[in-house]
């Protein structure tokens, strides 16, 4: 097999399993996102907080 069709075969190869499985690793990790995006945990927490009755004091 000559160096463009092993290049051709391998490029489809990725695109059937991509077909299948569909993309398994997301393109960045999480240390490497904007830790403000949405969904962000400390928003989260912000919002629980503001919700405790005051009787039962700040957390």
């Amino acid at each position: 097999m000559s160096e463009p069709d092993r290049d051709q075969a391998a490029w489809e190869r990725r695109r059937r399993l991509a077909e299948v499985f569909g993309d398994t690793l997301p393109e960045t990790t999480s240390d490497e996102r904007d830790p403000g995006g949405s969904g962000d945990e400390r928003s989260t927490d912000a919002w629980l907080r503001s919700q405790v009755p005051p009787h039962h004091g700040q957390v």
